[in-house]
């Protein structure tokens, strides 16, 4: 197993990852419910550079040749310029004027969305994979990683509490009521 940063390459896959880890903020992305539209528009972004979905703020995780697992990190203070191609292209072909609330600011690195391939779900995929970010982020890097967790999903608080991230707060994205999580160097 080879945790790596992505390419351009790994889009197709990646797009599928994190779409299971945010299906739903993707479908309001896209106003509808449409799996494929979903996955296109992640994939139309992923492939792109200067964007917060870009392979260029992903780390993903092969076995055999095969990703499965990936993760959307970047730097929350770049957040308004990481998103501003994604707002322009939403007005722009969907028509919508959606509002997205900040999920992260300055002074963190933002785990932005952790996909696992559902069959190697519950093997610590995830684990390791976060592990990793920590490693290099908060012990290399002496930065700040954060996260936000829906608070109806409390295996998955258990799992960041566990690896030592702590509640700092609660935000609102797309009216899901969040944890902001944090662990500090």
């Amino acid at each position: 197993m080879i945790i790596r940063k992505a390419t351009k390459k790994d889009s197709d896959s990646i797009a599928t990852l994190l779409l299971l880890a945010m299906e739903d903020i993707a479908y309001k992305l896209v106003t509808e419910n449409d799996y494929d539209k979903a996955k296109r528009f992640l994939k139309y972004f992923i492939e792109k550079e200067n964007n917060q979905y870009s392979y260029e703020n992903c780390t993903v995780v092969e076995n055999d040749n095969t990703i499965i697992a990936a993760v959307n990190i970047y730097d929350g203070g770049q957040l308004e310029t990481l998103r501003a191609p994604i707002i322009k292209y939403i007005r722009t072909f969907y028509n919508s004027q959606i509002h997205i609330e900040n999920e992260t600011q300055a002074g963190e690195f933002y785990i932005d969305a952790l996909g696992v391939c559902e069959s190697q779900q519950g093997l610590g995929i995830g684990s390791k994979l976060l592990k990793h970010l920590i490693e290099e982020y908060v012990t290399k890097r002496k930065v700040t990683l954060g996260l936000l967790v829906d608070k109806t999903n409390p295996n998955a608080k258990k799992l960041y509490l566990k690896l030592g991230f702590k509640p700092v707060g609660e935000k609102t994205l797309l009216s899901y009521h969040l944890d902001h999580m944090q662990i500090t160097p």
